[in-house]
Order: C-alpha cells, then structure tokens, then sequence
C-alpha cells in the first residue's frame, strides 16, 4: 500500500509543481511532512542535501531518496517515476501543441505571471529548509561563505559544496 501512496502522493507534486526542481520542494515538504507525517523537516532537510549533491534533477533525487527511506529499492523507484510521470505526459502534450499556441496571447500571459510564481516557490524552499539548516552562527557562517564563492569569487558549485563540507568538518570538530 506504500508504494501505491508513494506513486500517487509524488504524482501529485510531479503534476501540480512548475518551475523545475526547486520550486517543486516546498510541495513535497507538504505532502511528505505535513500531509503524511512520513518524514520530520530535519530529515527531509538532509535529504534535500544529499539530493543536491547527487547528479541529477533535485526534486527527482529527492524524491528517490524519500522513496528508498520510506520502502528501500522499489519504493525509490515508484517515488521516481511518481514525480516524472505528469512532467512527461505534460512535456509530450505541450510539444504536440506548441507551435499552435507558442503565439497565443494568452498563453504569454500565463507564462508571465508563472515565473514570478516560480522564484516564490524556490524562495519558499529556500526559507523552509533553511530553518533547519541554519541552526546556528556556524552554519550562517558557511552558508554566506558559499554563497559569496558562487557569486563573487564565481567557483564551480562543486567546489563549493567540497570546500563547505570540509569548512564543516573543521568548525563543527572544534565544539
């Protein structure tokens, strides 16, 4: 019955979610704490870090990592293909229908006022796991830090989370 839920409860978020990965985490924090109880937000929070650091998509990492946690190989994979399958019906049908409606003038106001939707979504995950994750001075500490190598000092995002990591591992070791 897991894995039916998992499908279900992933589909929900892979078919109500637009803006890619990060917008679809405040959706799945939702349904995966709030709504199901499955998981606590520092949990997720982990997760959501471990996901991050792993190639490919975020939500869909995520995803996968909330489904192993909660039914091992085959709840992943169900957690998976829960929250890809609505993007892939979606992308199909929209392709189908693309160059018909590329022009509509309605559909260039929909889109209009879906990006600035889209950024309060990230901006909501943002905050929400950053609840969690800045749990004190230290963690504030290395969080500007690593923001300030991706925007200033422009190294690779991998860097940053290697040098982050080893930041952690030095600073929290001291306490």
């Amino acid at each position: 019955m897991i894995l039916l839920e998992l499908f279900l409860t992933l589909a929900k978020v892979g078919l109500f979610t637009f803006g890619g990965g990060y917008a679809m985490l405040p959706l799945i924090e939702s349904e995966i704490i709030d709504g199901k109880g499955w998981l606590t937000l520092a949990e997720f929070t982990d997760i959501v870090a471990i996901a991050e650091v792993t190639p490919g998509p975020i939500a869909v990492n995520s995803a996968t990592f909330v489904g192993y946690r909660l039914g091992g190989v085959p709840g992943g994979v169900i957690a998976t293909l829960g929250v890809i399958a609505p993007s892939v019906v979606i992308v199909l049908l929209l392709a189908a229908l693309a160059r018909k409606l590329s022009s509509a003038n309605w559909l260039v106001h929909v889109r209009a006022g879906m990006r600035p939707a889209v950024v309060g979504l990230i901006a909501a995950a943002v905050i929400s796991v950053g609840r969690v994750a800045f749990a004190d001075a230290r963690s504030v500490i290395i969080g500007i830090g690593a923001a300030a190598m991706i925007f200033w000092v422009k190294l690779h995002p991998i860097l940053v989370l290697a040098l982050s990591g080893l930041a952690g591992a030095v600073i929290f070791s001291l306490t």
